[in-house]
């Protein structure tokens, strides 16, 4: 076993020693950059797809859900690897360290498999049982094809990234990143204004760029002499090792493909007043992660964190690093709802403008949704650190109740209350989405305070 690389070692070192403040930043804001460009490539996708059609706007908007149900799975391994990956780290071991980086990629390729046999050849049945809309399977359904194809890419490429996440390379990710959102913009554009293309070259684009992350993860990682590095010879599919990951993974997992499907009734439940208000829905989401990506790239970077923490017994360094990213999501949250309140009519008019005309109409749907779904910025960046810290503490159970009651207990059931007992329009729809993150806020908190009590708890006991 050739050990931690002396690059691995000064990371763990600066991770567990440092001041949290300086390490939260340092290891976060590259993270928390990387989502916020992500969140502006979505815009500017959603924005090329206006250029071709309204029509065209809802089926993204739909079809996108879809597609991050079924990328939950990989997301959730992921997530459940890389937290028992952070914990080793901490803990020094770096022979588990291999075992548990090896396996999980081994795992990411059988579930890529599974998922590109299951669904490529059976994309129309599919996208009918999820009772998506005739209209949106007819424009949309070559374009789920390849999504689904990039996603199978992109299992492998999520599982590199949140290992080299753990390991301290948020620059690297960010860099890496930030040349296959350019790769991507730019054949889109070329795409979408030049060949005059449609949804599939759209997709196309993405495709090709998770295919530039695999290849270069595929030519980086036989380099990696250290423990990080992958070994057929360690990878482990027997219940010690795979027990524990898919015991945090599955959570993550069915939170995420939870949350999507909720969105998906969001959006046919939307359809009730038209079918260009799933598609401003949609633009409203995307508007909304102008804010909250930042919030999404801090937990990102702060849940190893913790996790490394964690398994080094340094229980009152976490709850640190916990009420210190509330402080930085707060102020985003503030800043954003700012921007946004002046900001919003410009927006939706751009996504109103089509390469034939103008529809003001369009434009008044987006404003009258967003208008009250920004007003949940600055709670859901309360939400975000609070999965930071169940996250790092492996809680995924409680991260999947969380999300799960922001979509089937506050906003569900709040819109269908609305369309059925009171004559609200569309603006129905901004208040669902309003409700839901004000309250999946409050909900953070009071599930936060048990926790804080426990670890607070077993640091006493540890200190004894």
């Amino acid at each position: 076993m050739a050990g931690f690389s002396r690059k691995d070692e000064t990371f763990r070192a600066y991770a567990l020693s440092a001041p949290p403040l300086r390490v939260l930043l340092t290891v976060s804001a590259p993270l928390a950059l990387y989502q916020a460009l992500q969140s502006i490539f979505k815009v500017l996708d959603a924005l090329m797809a206006s250029h071709i059609g309204s029509d065209a706007v809802s089926a993204v908007a739909c079809l996108s859900q879809i597609t991050l149900m079924v990328n939950a799975l990989g997301t959730g391994l992921a997530v459940g690897g890389s937290i028992k990956i952070a914990e080793a780290y901490g803990q020094g071991d770096d022979r588990l360290v291999c075992r548990r980086v090896s396996t999980v990629y081994a795992m990411a390729v059988l579930v890529a498999g599974v998922i590109a046999l299951t669904l490529i050849p059976f994309a129309e049945p599919f996208l009918r049982l999820l009772r998506t809309p005739d209209s949106l399977i007819a424009t949309g359904s070559g374009y789920f094809r390849v999504e689904i194809l990039s996603l199978v890419v992109g299992f492998f490429n999520t599982v590199y990234i949140a290992i080299e996440r753990s390991r301290g390379h948020a620059r690297k990710i960010l860099l890496l990143n930030l040349a296959v959102i350019l790769v991507k913009l730019a054949l889109s554009a070329l795409f979408v204004y030049v060949v005059k293309g449609g949804l599939i070259l759209i997709a196309a684009a993405t495709l090709v760029g998770q295919t530039l992350v695999l290849a270069y993860a595929l030519c980086t990682m036989p380099r990696d002499a250290g423990a990080f590095r992958f070994s057929l010879r360690e990878v482990r599919l027997k219940r010690d090792t795979v027990g524990p990951m898919v015991n945090l993974a599955y959570p993550v997992s069915a939170e995420k493909m939870l949350f999507a499907a909720g969105k998906v009734i969001v959006n046919a439940m939307s359809g009730m007043y038209g079918a260009l208000t799933v598609g401003a829905l949609g633009i409203s989401n995307n508007i909304g992660g102008l804010t909250t990506s930042w919030h999404q790239g801090l937990t990102d970077g702060t849940a190893p964190l913790i996790s490394q923490n964690r398994g080094a017994g340094q229980h009152r360094r976490t709850l640190q690093f916990y009420f210190l990213l509330i402080g930085v999501n707060v102020c985003i949250g503030v800043l954003g709802l700012a921007a946004a309140s002046l900001c919003l009519p410009w927006l939706a008019g751009i996504f109103a403008r089509s390469q034939s005309h103008f529809d003001p109409d369009f434009q008044a749907m987006i404003v009258s949704i967003h208008r009250w779904e920004m007003l949940g910025y600055i709670t859901l960046g309360v939400n975000s650190a609070t999965m930071a810290l169940l996250m790092g503490y492996g809680y995924t159970k409680r991260t999947m109740a969380l999300n799960a009651s922001r979509v089937f207990l506050y906003r569900v059931p709040v819109l269908w209350a609305f369309q059925r007992f009171t004559s609200l329009g569309v603006e129905a729809v901004g208040l669902t989405m309003m409700i839901s993150n004000v309250m999946t806020g409050v909900t953070a908190i009071l599930m936060a305070i048990p926790v804080i009590r426990m670890i607070r708890q077993r640091e006493k006991e540890e200190a004894a």
